[in-house]
């Protein structure tokens, strides 16, 4: 156990995983705990939410769960008031959340566009929208050199795909994936003056349950590991990176170690945003 996050209550939306593994919400959920942060893991999939909790409540830490759809306002309201009847408080926001659905643009429908754009984007405006007036009421704290720490942070998981072609066409996920940035960057100066800040990671090709229903076929023929090795070899490191990362890069945002740190987009993507082929 360590102690970045000690004391703090952190709600980590899309806290379940989606399959055995994993997950980028799962592995930030636990490792926020692990650091001592009680968690209320937030997922539409309540025995995934349950997994996750019992993972941490299994290593000595203390985790709460909640299901939500969180593209709807009402269940976001009643998620941020389940957290704060909890927990009293409101510190970190994690928002995970994400689907992803390969397809031309010309074969993509109404319905399929508003569900994305809903899940993808939608959900992080509400969720934002939801914690910040908690995150206002929380007080400062101090440093050792008597400088004022943040009331609140708030980590948006975006994607390179929202800043880059990744080989496959899904423009549903790249454009819901893209604006992410904007809203996180919005929200950073906003609120910069308040002691809440807002960063947001954009993972690249990364090895998780989520890819492999969605991905295999456009990358496999529908042959998982023939996917991974097609996946592998576009990454500068010749491998994909997982959940862990993702969550480690969240953690350090989600710290004081990043008190000075907002409005930032943190790639964790193994350099692949930096080929030009």
């Amino acid at each position: 156990m360590g102690g970045k996050l000690r004391d703090r209550v952190v709600i980590v939306v899309g806290a379940g995983s989606v399959g055995p593994g994993w997950g980028n919400g799962k592995a930030a959920a636990v490792l926020f705990a692990r650091e001592g942060a009680k968690v209320l893991a937030v997922d539409i999939d309540a025995d995934a939410a349950e997994e996750t909790a019992g993972i941490v409540a299994g290593e000595g830490g203390i985790a709460e769960t909640f299901v939500a759809d969180v593209s709807r306002a009402d269940r976001v309201d009643a998620m941020v008031e389940a957290c704060l009847d909890r927990f009293g408080r409101i510190d970190v926001l994690h928002n995970n959340v994400g689907i992803v659905a390969p397809k031309p643009t010309v074969e993509v429908d109404d319905a399929e566009w508003d569900r994305i754009a809903a899940v993808n984007l939608k959900s992080m405006f509400l969720t934002c929208r939801a914690v910040l007036p908690a995150m206002e009421r929380n007080e400062y704290r101090v440093d050792a050199e008597g400088r004022r720490i943040g009331r609140g942070a708030i980590v948006n998981i975006s994607s390179v795909s929202g800043i880059r072609w990744t080989g496959v066409p899904y423009v549903t996920y790249s454009v819901t994936k893209g604006a992410v940035l904007p809203l996180t960057r919005s929200i950073a100066l906003e609120y910069a003056e308040k002691g809440i800040r807002a960063n947001a990671i954009l993972p690249g090709l990364m090895n998780t349950p989520m890819i492999v229903e969605p991905l295999k076929e456009a990358y496999g023929g529908g042959d998982v590991g023939r996917m991974v090795e097609a996946r592998d070899a576009q990454c500068p490191t010749g491998y994909m990176g997982d959940g862990w990362d993702v969550a480690h890069a969240a953690l350090f945002l989600a710290s004081d170690d990043a008190r000075y740190v907002t409005g930032a987009e943190l790639v964790v993507d193994g350099g692949i945003s930096a080929k030009l082929v």
